[in-house]
């Protein structure tokens, strides 16, 4: 009997889960080819909500997507480990060992075959070999990562707190390197946290006494948005008393300050960088695969990889020609989730001998979130190709809308409903803010 055609998609991100659920539905129901995912983590948590789950007020447990349940539900297979190594000769990954918090091995180093191969690592935080960022920064590149920060901020709160009863200095300084919307939504959320956790028995702690501060090497924050777009961020921001320092890059980081260019410095206790981004490491080390600088896998419109038919990359960790630019597709939530529709159609198309669909990235425009305080953002015509600025309770709803939209592509239109009912319900009887 002929084996099914294996389609692995390696990645759980927005993008990869949104994938295999596609092809898990449309081809993994019918028989018509075996759809496997492959993740070093056990849940999907929606990239761009770390930044509140590190802050609290967002609590990951409600919000996150078991693969293996998620799995048996939408027809495909789920793999735990870390990709390391490629063999294309053979058409096989090399899944890395996974061991278990104690470092004990609970399932070997194994190989697993494809017939075609999807590559969907996501990106991590690119400190541009800054001295002291590895050692003193904090980052936000995955679920566990956000938690350890949280974990961290309260343990500062109650630290300065009690030091504030002990009539001891006790301000507190947090600095986010880089504004961009990950560093200027994180400074709304921290300062919310500010104002709210001294209502849970930390009162001693005042929200005057933390200092949140975001600093940005270019002249504006949002460099990469619209420039009316950033000026609104800046006067929200600093409405919110959160410092905005531009034009100052980060020449040194250390345990208890930043050096900046200039030799000044800036006190820190809790840094976080999020200044840039750049795709894994192991990318650039694969066998025969074309990669740039930031280590992204060089792809043709189509999503394939340049060098091997049977390999696609998409998401951050691709580098997507766009028509009529010199400039590649954005790493962006919208990019990865319009690619991942555009390679379902793709995968289905290949296993019966049709024409592939060439990926063109249509930009929706930019939303910013300032916590409970309001949101602002762009939002692009279809058919003008202008941009319009929008801002208050419809932003937030346009805002909100692009999380129901993922759960959608998850879940369907009536588990969202119920998720979302959910939500409400959870809000409504719980602290604002995660407490633990």
């Amino acid at each position: 009997m002929e084996s099914l055609h294996h389609i692995v998609v390696v990645g759980g991100g927005a993008g990869g889960l949104e994938l295999v659920t596609s092809l898990g539905n449309k081809l993994g129901k019918k028989k018509k080819a075996r759809i496997s995912l492959v993740d070093d983590g056990l849940t999907h948590v929606w990239k761009p909500l770390l930044h509140e789950v590190a802050s609290g007020s967002l609590d990951a447990s409600t919000n996150e997507v078991n693969y293996r349940a998620h799995a048996r539900k939408h027809h495909y297979e789920f793999q735990l480990g870390r990709m390391n190594d490629l063999d294309r000769s053979n058409k096989e990954i090399v899944i890395a060992a996974f061991h278990d918090g104690d470092g004990k091995e609970v399932v070997p180093e194994r190989r697993l075959k494809y017939d075609t191969l999807v590559i969907a690592v996501g990106s991590t935080a690119n400190d541009f070999g800054t001295p002291g960022a590895q050692e003193h920064c904090l980052f936000l590149d995955s679920l566990h990562q956000a938690q350890r920060f949280h974990s961290l901020l309260l343990n500062a709160f109650l630290r300065k707190n009690h030091e504030a009863l002990l009539g001891n200095p006790h301000a507190l300084n947090i600095s986010i390197i880089g504004a961009g919307a990950t560093g200027v939504e994180l400074a709304a959320e921290l300062r919310l946290a500010s104002r709210e956790l001294p209502v849970y028995g930390m009162n001693h702690l005042k929200p005057s006494d933390v200092s949140v501060s975001v600093i940005e090497a270019a002249d504006r924050i949002l460099p990469a948005l619209p420039g009316r777009l950033s000026a609104a961020a800046t006067q929200e921001l600093k409405r919110q008393n959160v410092k905005v320092l531009t034009g100052q890059p980060v020449s040194e980081v250390r345990s208890d300050c930043l050096v900046m260019k200039d030799g000044s410095e800036i006190p820190s206790d809790m840094t976080i960088w999020a200044a840039g981004i750049k795709a894994p490491a192991f990318l650039a080390e694969l066998e025969g695969l074309e990669t740039n600088r930031g280590n992204q896998l060089v792809v043709e419109q189509t999503l394939k990889t340049t060098n091997d038919d049977n390999i696609y990359a998409f998401g951050d960790c691709a580098a997507c020609p766009q028509p009529d630019s010199d400039r590649p597709v954005p790493p962006r939530a919208q990019a990865a989730h319009q690619q991942a529709d555009a390679l379902a159609k793709t995968l289905c198309n290949r296993l019966e001998g049709k024409a592939p669909v060439p990926f063109v990235y249509k930009d929706h425009g930019s939303l910013i979130n300032f916590s409970h305080y309001t949101t602002v953002g762009n939002l692009m015509g279809n058919l003008s190709g202008r941009s319009m600025y929008i801002e208050g309770k419809v932003a937030r709803l346009f805002y909100v809308s692009l999380y129901r939209m993922h759960q959608v592509a998850l879940h369907g239109f009536v588990r969202t409903g119920v998720i979302w009912l959910m939500d409400k319900i959870s809000r409504a009887m719980h602290p604002r803010l995660k407490l633990h």
